[in-house]
This record gives structure tokens, C-alpha cells and sequence, in this order.
């Protein structure tokens, strides 16, 4: 028994489906699906039950993966405890990063985090928050930079910064003569907004009050996983959409029009990690360089207790 074995089966016990479970421990399929076989012989029981639809746990199955989770984070412990000597955000960290936020950010905090903490090894995971949770619970990274609030068992919450809303149009749209867009001045508008999956869509939506995308026109289906391709759409003049602010700065389109949101709509972006991980003191100054660091175009979020 290993515990790269033990990685497998918790993160089987989390997706209930081995191909998203061999995604987030970046092996094939038939490799997480072996070694969970070979983990149950060595075992002697049946720790899931497989059908042609769907995997189930078995009740034993659920005491061994709580047990191997305590297992797994003592090992990480040991190897963190051993690297404490080298002083604080020294190492690899791996940090997850959702994909409306990383282009952005990354650009900065990068430098930023080399200049503070030359020793530190920062390597980014970007991915949508759900498969980001998953990598957590299979602890494949150590924390993650998401939109909040979020409902999600075991972890640590850190606020950082709220990222305002812009309303971008073509050039030449009506609303583009507001100095700030109302949201009921939105439902009249076609927006284009990410695809379901990708939190910003619901957090845009939640901001305006809106249940679903208003504006949206009979016969039309537009789908997009990139806000570069919304922005290059809405250039055409295809629709209009609503942009965090870090995605605008320094950048100017004359096909664009850009205009404040009334009521200051807003996500806020936070640090999210496993509350059993050993080495909160460095998300702590991770979350510091962040905060050092943050672009005019935010603000920053009043230093408090994590949750």
C-alpha cells in the first residue's frame, strides 16, 4: 500500500467516476482504475461498487478513505515540517487559479511573489473551481485563488480583494452614453456572458440580480470559455457583456465601449486551501504579497481572521 495508491482512491471517493478522478491525478484512466484494484486485493474487501453508470463507495470503503485522507495529510505534514528550516514560501507550492482570473493576475503576482520570496516555487494549476476542489480534496495542489463566498467542506477561507464590473458595448451602443449602467438599462441588452461551468457567469448574473442571461435572443446559442473571445465578439458587435477590471487595465479598443456599472457591482477573490494544511502561515504570506501588490483597479478587502 502507498500513498500514491491512497491519492487515488480519495479522489475516486470525491468525482464518484474515474475518469474525472485519473484527470485531477493527471494519470490515464486505466492506471487510477489498476492501482485502485490492486489497493482493494491487497486489502482484502470491496471498497467500491462499480456498475456500468456509476461508482459508489461502500460503507468500509468510507472509513478507509477518511482514514487515508488523515493518512495522506501526515504525510505532507512530514515533508512541510522538514522544509520550514528553509524560512517561510521556500519550495513548491502549487497553486490553483481559475482561468477568468489567472491571465490577468498572474502577470503581476508572479514577480511580485520571485522578488519577496526568491526561494519559493510557484507552480499554477488553472482550472474552473469545481475540478479546482476536486485537485484540493485529492490534494494535488495546496490552494487556490477563487471567487467567493463558496460552500465547500474542510477548507479555509481568505478574502482578499473585490474586483469591480464593467459593462463593455460595441462602439456606437445606446448605452454607451450613460456615465453608469443600471441594472435595469441590462435587461435590455444581449449579453454574452461565459459558459455555464465557469463561476464569473454566475457571479455576474448574481451582481445584476439576473436568474438567467436577459437579452438573449430566439435561435441564438452562444457558448464561450475564454472572456477573450466575449471581448473580441463584443468588439464585432455581436452582443455586450460585463468585465472584471483586472481584464480591461492598460488596454484600450476603440471598437469598445467601457462604462462603470451603478451600485458598484463586484466579485470578490479569495485564497481557499484544505484546513488540515500543515503550512497556513504560508498562504498567509502568499496572501500578503497579493495584498502588496494589488493593481489601483480593485480593492483590497480589510485584513480579518480566516473562516
Amino acid at each position: 500500500m502507498t500513498l500514491r495508491e491512497l491519492r487515488y482512491l480519495i479522489a475516486l471517493a470525491e468525482h464518484g467516476h474515474f475518469g474525472r478522478a485519473a484527470e485531477m491525478c493527471h494519470v490515464s484512466q486505466p492506471t487510477l482504475s489498476t492501482q485502485v484494484r490492486k489497493l482493494e486485493r491487497y486489502l482484502g474487501a470491496t471498497l467500491f461498487e462499480r456498475t456500468n453508470k456509476a461508482v459508489h463507495i461502500t460503507p468500509l470503503g468510507e472509513q478507509i478513505v477518511a482514514m487515508a485522507r488523515r493518512v495522506v495529510a501526515e504525510s505532507d505534514a512530514i515533508v512541510e515540517l522538514a522544509r520550514r528550516k528553509s524560512g517561510p514560501l521556500s519550495g513548491p507550492l502549487n497553486l490553483g487559479i481559475i482561468p477568468t482570473l489567472s491571465p490577468y493576475l498572474l502577470p503581476w503576482l508572479l514577480p511580485a511573489a520571485r522578488d519577496a520570496y526568491p526561494e519559493l516555487r510557484l507552480i499554477v494549476h488553472e482550472d474552473v473551481t469545481d475540478h479546482l476542489l476536486g485537485r484540493l480534496g485529492a490534494h494535488r495542489i495546496d490552494a487556490a485563488l477563487v471567487a467567493l463566498p463558496l460552500a465547500a467542506e474542510g477548507l479555509e477561507t481568505l478574502p482578499l480583494f473585490d474586483e469591480p464590473f464593467f459593462f463593455a458595448a460595441p462602439a456606437g451602443h445606446p448605452l454607451a452614453k450613460a456615465k453608469a449602467v443600471r441594472t435595469s438599462d441590462l435587461r435590455k441588452a444581449h449579453l454574452l456572458l461565459l459558459t455555464d461551468g465557469h463561476c464569473l457567469r454566475d457571479q455576474a448574473l448574481a451582481a445584476c440580480g439576473f436568474d438567467d442571461v436577459p437579452g438573449r435572443e430566439p435561435g441564438t446559442d452562444f457558448r464561450a470559455s475564454s472572456l477573450e473571445t466575449i471581448r473580441h465578439m463584443v468588439a464585432a458587435g455581436m452582443g455586450c457583456t460585463l468585465l472584471p477590471a483586472m481584464a480591461l487595465a492598460g488596454r484600450r479598443d476603440h471598437h469598445l465601449e467601457i462604462r462603470p456599472l451603478a451600485g458598484r457591482a463586484c466579485r470578490r477573490i479569495g485564497l481557499i486551501w484544505r484546513r488540515a494544511y500543515p503550512k497556513t502561515a504560508d498562504i498567509e504570506c502568499l496572501a500578503g504579497v497579493i495584498r502588496h501588490a494589488l493593481p489601483a483597479s480593485v480593492r483590497a478587502v480589510a485584513r480579518q481572521g480566516h473562516s
